[in-house]
């Protein structure tokens, strides 16, 4: 292991928290500041980079395949390396954020993967980023349990054979760290705090485990930001002494842009490439984002009435299955976000039909496994995928060679025959008021009308209302979409919740916050490319 860096971080605005010390230790530390000071100027040219290819979409109106990488994707001979035992087989992954609850229930859940979550469905309190690391170090020490204060029950780990295998999200490049900073009180990427202190603390230990340290990466926008990430892994693998390809990386394709770099994602991070996730609510927001002035075919409807079945969303989602397995690598599909309900058998069995619906069509395409949201959807979902998998691991032999899907396809939004309506502004006010208030409490994975919500919904809910007023939406009750409808809306939104809650409730809560921090991002001319960045800088904690 290299030396520590002569400059250490400063631990900045930040209460401290028990047990710190064993994440923020000396050497912990001295290993982020490496990955901050070799890696965030690229980081920052990659984040203007984005904004210059916004600018040029906006301009045309249109997106392309690379020219300057077709002879990658013309190139057959290349594979990304062989999936590692613990990621073979993938059929069901259930994602959730690290407090200790929710790690003892996902590990114990039966899915084959848990998304160990420090992206969308958490909200980054510098207690969540702590402690959310102390609960997977103490996970994989089996030194975790829980007791839930309010119902007395107690949680502890089944054996080591019976826990789904950890495939961890570090936060996308586009947020930083404020609690931790370098010694000109420039903050750390929120990635890289993530991402570092998770491997120094957790790799050599998982290696002994026969697993490794795997990750999920966010938000990525290009086939640059894959390198970044691989130049990252290269460097991390050297400085702990730990054989090259040991990590392992699943890309989710969740913005528009990168739905066109797939091959060269997997190209890029081949040595450490197992896999590509269809994410569906954040590709939708990048639609949005990317083609908000291009006018009326690239308005989407109302958000529940874009199924993974719209034209687009299958050119979408067939093209991610035959790119993984052309290039040997894992198709992982969509979320079921569905949440049973204690008191309504007859909602449950209406939102059980349509979960199994979702997942035998994504087994039957040709994924490798997809994602839930609850522990009660794992059987559900693990039948669909038994059924077309049966004792195989995968399916990543079925090339799916039928699949040509051309550039168009992809954004071919006026395809889906469907329009936005009243109900759907109403919904898209109601869960963002609402998911917002939550975040701004420190919660990034909510439950709102019996869906589990994180951060991506509320970005599609934003966007949306966005997108309509400033394309002039008329709805389908002859109203059309303006700011002073979004803030009726709103109001009459915000007085329901009082009524609902309570004046003590209300009062106690970020309500208003959340609806003045809505209507900023959803009304101002000025569209911030993600909500969670204002959001911070409100965030307590």
């Amino acid at each position: 292991m290299s030396a520590p860096a002569p400059s250490p971080l400063a631990i900045v605005d930040a209460e401290p928290l028990p047990r710190q010390e064993e994440v923020l230790s000396e050497t912990a530390l001295a290993f982020v500041a490496a990955l901050h000071r070799r890696f965030t100027p690229r980081r920052d040219e990659l984040l203007a980079r984005r904004a210059e290819r916004r600018a040029e979409i906006a301009r045309t109106s249109t997106l392309d395949f690379l020219p300057e990488t077709a002879a990658i994707r013309a190139d057959d001979s290349w594979q990304v390396a062989p999936a590692p035992p613990a990621l073979e087989d993938r059929r069901v992954e259930i994602t959730g954020p690290t407090d200790r609850k929710m790690t003892i229930n996902a590990l114990n859940s039966g899915a084959k993967v848990w998304l160990a979550d420090f992206e969308d469905a958490s909200a980054p309190t510098w207690e969540n980023v702590v402690t959310g690391q102390l609960s997977l170090i103490d996970a994989y020490t089996r030194s975790i349990d829980f007791t839930d204060e309010r119902t007395g029950k107690t949680y502890a780990l089944r054996p080591d054979k019976e826990l789904a295998t950890v495939v961890m999200r570090p936060r996308g490049w586009h947020l930083d760290e404020r609690h931790l900073t370098d010694a000109d009180g420039t903050p750390v990427p929120g990635a890289l705090v993530d991402f570092g202190l998770y491997f120094f603390h957790n790799a050599k230990r998982l290696l002994d485990l026969g697993k490794g340290p795997y990750f999920y990466l966010p938000k990525t926008e290009s086939h640059l930001e894959a390198r970044l990430w691989n130049d990252v892994f290269v460097f991390a693998q050297d400085y702990l002494g730990i054989p090259q390809g040991t990590v392992r990386a699943t890309v989710l394709i969740e913005t528009i842009t990168a739905a066109y770099e797939m091959e060269e994602i997997l190209y890029e991070l081949r040595d450490h490439a197992s896999g590509l996730n269809a994410g569906r609510w954040d590709y939708l927001f990048s639609i949005v984002k990317n083609f908000r002035d291009g006018g009326p075919r690239f308005v989407l409807p109302d958000r529940n009435a874009v199924t993974m079945t719209a034209p687009f969303m299958r050119a979408y989602t067939e093209l991610l299955v035959r790119t993984c397995h052309k290039r040997g690598a894992h198709a992982i599909g969509g979320m079921a976000a569905f949440i049973p309900s204690r008191r309504d058998q007859e909602v449950n069995k209406v939102a059980f039909e349509k979960v199994k619906a979702d997942k035998d069509r994504e087994a039957n395409d040709g994924f490798d496994g997809s994602w839930v949201a609850h522990p009660d959807l794992v059987p559900i979902a693990m039948e669909s995928f038994d059924r077309v998998l049966g004792d195989r691991p995968n399916q990543k032999d079925r090339l799916r060679e039928d699949v040509d899907v051309k550039a168009e396809d992809l954004i071919a939004i006026d395809s889906l025959d469907a329009r936005p309506t009243y109900a759907g502004l109403v919904n898209a006010v109601q869960v963002g008021i609402r998911y917002i208030e939550a975040w701004l409490r420190g919660l990034g994975a909510v439950a709102i009308f019996n869906l589990m919500e994180d951060a991506a919904t509320a970005e599609i809910s934003r966007s949306q209302i966005w997108q309509w007023i400033n394309a002039g939406v008329v709805l389908d009750n002859g109203e059309r979409v303006t700011a002073e409808l979004a803030r009726k809306v709103a109001a009459e939104e915000l007085a329901d919740i009082r009524a609902e809650v309570g004046e003590e409730a209300f009062a106690a809560g970020n309500w208003q916050q959340a609806h003045d921090l809505l209507l900023k991002v959803a009304l101002d001319e000025d569209y911030a490319d993600f909500l969670t960045l204002p959001a911070y800088e409100q965030l307590k904690g």
